[in-house]
């Protein structure tokens, strides 16, 4: 059997992973999968993917000041950091990343914000040098490409003008300030992603913007509507004209705004599933919107029997997996025997689920 070292995304650790005959390549599986175009089996984001961090497109920080957060990179005994709009972070090991430096407001009022911010330029960023590295000696062309772009419209404003109260008192007493500033941000990620696709094939972008606690959203449908939506759906809609993929992260337990996501017309979800009925997601919605999620009943840190490890599979593929709404997230199995069973388990039940759905016999 042939093996594999892959880098557990977002992290500093890897993992020894068994590589399957494949009858296709594993990116030509996931493009099939993400376009709902008969896939022959379900991919997996840890061996069948490749993931660059939104800090990872570039190497070098400008002014001191970094694009985004560098967990794989973190350098040691540094806390705070700045980032590329001066929003400052700071480590929150409880948190496993960084949080909003108490005190940080690089906006006093958003109805500043034309006047206040100094927006970043690409061209100061050395975006080429880096991915020419990364095409000469980590590019590997039978895998799908995945970019992290980082933080969306909600949570960039939220990083200026000092957290989630404050935002959300600027959503409800100043709305215009808060959809011009966000239409402003979007023509930012627009710049950034021709960027991106001009120097790597991608074939996903991953794009994040928290919407809620864990209880519910932050805002409501018409904040949505009035505020979030149309720029959201500018940025989905530019990234679909390169013919990339969309997946959309965002914590908390955004249930009623899963409406707004078809309507994006985001390929995937990446919700919490501690906040999310995702399978009555699912089951309500079909195959209006796919799912990127662990194997259902497989909870972190539970030591499950090979015999459970097969049954979490089958009802896994069984929910998501129908006409190829279904991409596994695998990073958190740090155990190697159970890693490796649950990859050879979702690799052959997906390919049977997959010949059987499609008539091949």
């Amino acid at each position: 059997m042939r093996l594999d070292n892959v880098k557990i995304p977002y992290s500093s650790g890897e993992a020894v992973i068994p590589v399957f005959d494949y009858p296709i390549t594993p990116r030509e599986n996931f493009i099939r999968a993400m376009k709902r175009d008969k896939p022959l089996w379900a991919p997996n984001t840890l061996n069948e993917m490749q993931s660059i961090g939104a800090q990872d497109v570039v190497t070098e920080r400008v002014r001191g000041r970094l694009i985004h957060t560098d967990f794989r990179n973190k350098v040691e005994g540094e806390e705070t950091f700045i980032d590329w709009f001066g929003s400052s972070w700071t480590w929150e090991r409880t948190a496993g990343g960084p949080m909003l430096t108490p005190g940080t407001k690089v906006l006093e009022d958003i109805a500043d914000w034309d006047r206040d911010i100094v927006w970043p330029s690409l061209s100061e960023w050395d975006f080429e040098d880096t991915a020419a590295r990364f095409m000469k000696d980590e590019y590997k062309p039978e895998k799908a490409l995945n970019i992290d772009l980082g933080r969306g419209v909600t949570e960039r404003m939220i990083s200026l003008v000092g957290g989630y109260t404050e935002g959300m008192l600027s959503f409800a007493t100043e709305p215009e300030a808060v959809k011009a500033f966000n239409d402003r941000f979007a023509e930012h990620v627009i710049g950034l992603v021709d960027k991106l696709c001009a120097l790597y094939p991608v074939n996903v972008f991953t794009y994040h913007d928290d919407w809620g606690t864990e209880r519910d959203t932050f805002f409501s449908e018409k904040m949505m509507e009035d505020l979030v939506f149309e720029p959201t759906k500018r940025i989905i809609d530019h990234i679909h004209s390169k013919d990339v993929s969309f997946i959309l992260h965002t914590c908390g337990n955004i249930t009623r705004f899963v409406p707004y996501t078809i309507a994006f017309h985001a390929d995937m979800l990446q919700i919490q599933r501690r906040a999310v009925d995702i399978p009555a997601v699912k089951r309500k919605y079909g195959n209006a919107i796919g799912i990127n999620s662990g194997l259902e009943g497989l909870e972190f840190g539970m030591e499950a029997s090979d015999e459970q490890i097969r049954d979490f599979v089958k009802s896994t593929v069984d929910l998501y997996a129908p006409t190829g709404g279904y991409l596994a997230s695998m990073m958190f199995m740090g155990d190697q025997e159970r890693l490796w069973h649950s990859l050879s388990e979702l690799y052959a039940y997906s390919r049977e689920f997959y010949d059987n759905e499609q008539g091949r016999s």
